[in-house]
């Protein structure tokens, strides 16, 4: 059993994405972000990071694991799926997943914080931001028109650059004349196990969806972790 410390974004879904993929029996511990629970002693005695996701697997003596990427590499060498164990298919999917890692997630958290969170306009870092973004969607873009999915098989690397390319719209980022990208995006939007891991530990697109009191709320959350 897998204890999952997380919040509704895009690095929390890709723990709660994994887990319902691969079937591995977990339980949800919701981190309230907007409340420093995440800043908590007990809360850094397993993540010192001060962050989510963060994972306990129980049945290796409660062994902590923090930063999302080393999470989905510990959960699929635990199921023996979506990660090969042969030197270069392992590596192909290391790479993809560190593209998000270093690249994809950073730069779309950043236009997050410029479009939508902080508190001024600063144009030159939202464009900064979201062109960046883009040229990232565009690199996915020309990897997807020959293959179905980012290193051969569905794999991680797919479920991690997944998780934040779907939020493409909220960081203001388009996907216009990316064929290849909204075919692969729509193929695991389809995948049933990746719809329900988005749902963890809430529904976030139901509240944030186009301009009502919902999304509002998502603002005002998220401009009050900003400094924390």
């Amino acid at each position: 059993m897998i204890d999952l410390y997380t919040a509704s974004t895009p690095n929390g879904w890709k723990a709660s994405v994994a887990l319902e993929e691969l079937g591995i029996p977990y339980e949800v511990h919701a981190i309230d972000l907007s409340s420093s629970a995440q800043k908590t002693p007990d809360y850094l005695a397993i993540n010192p990071n001060g962050r989510i996701p963060a994972i306990v697997d129980r049945d290796e003596d409660g062994f902590a694991v923090f930063e999302s990427g080393a999470i989905l590499i510990y959960l699929a060498e635990k199921a023996g799926r979506l990660l090969p164990t042969d030197r270069r298919g392992r590596s192909l999917v290391i790479q993809w997943l560190m593209f998000q890692m270093g690249g994809v997630g950073p730069m779309m958290g950043q236009a997050n914080v410029f479009a939508r969170y902080w508190p001024e306009v600063y144009q030159p870092a939202i464009d900064r931001y979201q062109n960046e973004g883009r040229r990232l969607f565009e690199v996915l873009e020309r990897r997807l028109k020959d293959h179905a999915y980012l290193a051969g098989d569905y794999s991680i690397a797919d479920i991690a650059n997944w998780c934040w390319v779907r939020t493409h719209r909220w960081s203001g980022v388009s996907v216009e004349g990316l064929e290849s990208l909204q075919r692969w995006m729509a193929a695991i939007e389809e995948r049933p196990a990746a719809a329900r891991g988005v749902r963890v530990p809430v529904d976030l697109e139901a509240l944030r969806r186009g301009d009502g009191e919902g999304a509002k709320a998502v603002v005002e959350s998220a401009r009050s972790i900003l400094q924390r």
